[in-house]
């Protein structure tokens, strides 16, 4: 019989390795394995945490995740081991709504002070050497100016972390799982897809846009439909390019801040672009979210990514590359017609209705866990995420994170959620060319 501090961990993103991190920390002699189709030190991932860099902000009219994103935001400002990936440029936030006084308001709540500000849009467009001069400021009511927030090299954070805790004793297991060990309503661990079982006391999901598609398989296999993810997770997809600077303009956007162009849900997704990188590379993600439905088993249709080893993700389309050339244009303007769009990936993650994540007990068996659904912005929480979800493993998570992030909670329409998948992804191919006989 496993062992009481025996964990199976799918999923070697930031919810997985954050978790086996914060475990191995507290119980040094526990059995911890994290299971991932990749390796944690490759090129490329299929992981949404797997990127050149991500945004770190706390910068949230959520007042949970304003106050767990500060408290992440202080592992990388001042912890030895994740200050090496943090570079605190400033958001620049061109803002649509009330956000940018909601994200102060949240500030002035917790007691946090920071060089943060509402800038009238005349003012801003001087600020930064005039960068966003020329940015879409249609609609824009004001500019948030967070000189505390920036980015982090995501990529290199999390293979050094993952090495960090396989240094501390957490096991590693490159293999797919195809199943769950499920017996008399309990999960007693996974099946990998070679046949070899693992057996834990928890096992514990942490398995991004992947999620819908593997517990139908899991449901198909046991006959216990009630493991479905259902509506409660779709996965979804979203386009980032990015273009090599050349050395003059590389001077002129080295310093930078993050920019954000903000929309209401009426308009759709916020739109981003991250400062240039060593390699001088400046970065977008676009506006098109979007799903993908698949038919992953007879009458069982979820979005699901492509069913290629890596996702598909460097097969962009000419539609969604037109949508960072849109981005490029509503940041840039004119000053950037000249830049060549090097590099385009489609990062999938998962989403729910509302934003928040699941962080839960699987109410369909015992011993199994839910920990995902970042909704391309969990990264940022990578050094803290590990401490909520083993409270939420053991039973001590607030009453009001056990609402918010439960698996079966009641959701909001997604409508009022900017950030959801709201294109299929047959509809942004390029067309299928025939040949002429």
């Amino acid at each position: 019989m496993a062992s009481d501090k025996s964990y199976i961990i799918v999923g070697a993103g930031v919810f997985g390795v954050s978790t086996a991190f914060h475990l191995i920390k507290k119980y040094p002699n526990a059995d911890i394995t994290i299971v991932d189709r990749d390796a944690f030190d490759q090129d490329t991932r299929v992981a949404a945490s797997w990127d050149w860099n991500k945004v770190v902000r706390a910068d949230y009219d959520d007042i949970v995740y304003c106050k767990m994103a500060l408290e992440s935001q202080d592992m990388f400002q001042n912890d030895l081991l994740w200050k090496p990936y943090f570079y605190q440029t400033g958001i620049y936030w061109m803002c649509r709504s009330d956000y940018a006084q909601e994200v102060i308001d949240n500030y002035k709540k917790l007691g946090r002070s920071a060089d943060l500000a509402a800038v009238p849009i005349d003012e801003a467009r001087k600020m930064y050497g005039g960068l966003f001069e020329d940015a879409d400021y249609t609609g824009v009511k004001e500019v948030l100016i967070n000189k505390t927030s920036g980015w982090a090299t995501a990529g290199e954070c999390l293979i050094n972390i993952t090495r960090e805790a396989l240094r501390l004793g957490v096991k590693y297991k490159q293999a797919e799982v195809a199943s769950l060990l499920l017996d008399n309503g309990r999960c007693a661990g996974i099946k990998t897809g070679a046949g070899e079982t693992l057996t834990a006391k928890h096992t514990l999901l942490c398995t991004g846009a992947y999620t819908p598609k593997l517990l139908e398989y899991c449901a198909q296999a046991s006959g216990n439909n009630e493991l479905c993810a259902g509506d409660r997770i779709v996965a979804g997809g979203i386009t980032t390019g990015m273009t090599r600077l050349d050395e003059e303009s590389y001077r002129r956007f080295a310093s930078m801040p993050v920019g954000v162009q903000g929309y209401t849900a009426e308009a759709g997704p916020f739109i981003g672009s991250l400062p240039p990188t060593r390699d001088r590379e400046l970065k977008w993600w676009g506006q098109k979210i979007f799903k993908n439905d698949t038919e992953v088993l007879p009458g069982r249709i979820v979005s699901a990514p492509p069913a290629k080893r890596d996702y598909g993700q460097w097969d962009v389309s000419s539609k969604l590359k037109e949508d960072i050339d849109y981005a490029n244009h509503v940041f840039y303007g004119k000053n950037s017609a000249h830049w060549n769009m090097e590099k385009h990936r489609i990062c999938w993650d998962a989403f729910t209705s509302s934003s928040d994540f699941i962080i839960s007990p699987h109410t369909a068996a015992k011993g199994l866990y839910v920990a995902t659904c970042g909704n391309f912005h969990g990264w940022k929480f990578f050094p803290v995420l590990g401490k909520y979800i083993i409270s939420m493993l053991e039973g001590t998570l607030e009453p009001e994170l056990c609402e918010k992030w439960g698996w079966d909670r009641e959701r909001p329409d997604p409508k009022f959620f900017a950030d959801f998948p709201r294109h299929d992804m047959k509809d942004l191919l390029d067309p299928v060319r025939t040949a002429k006989l």
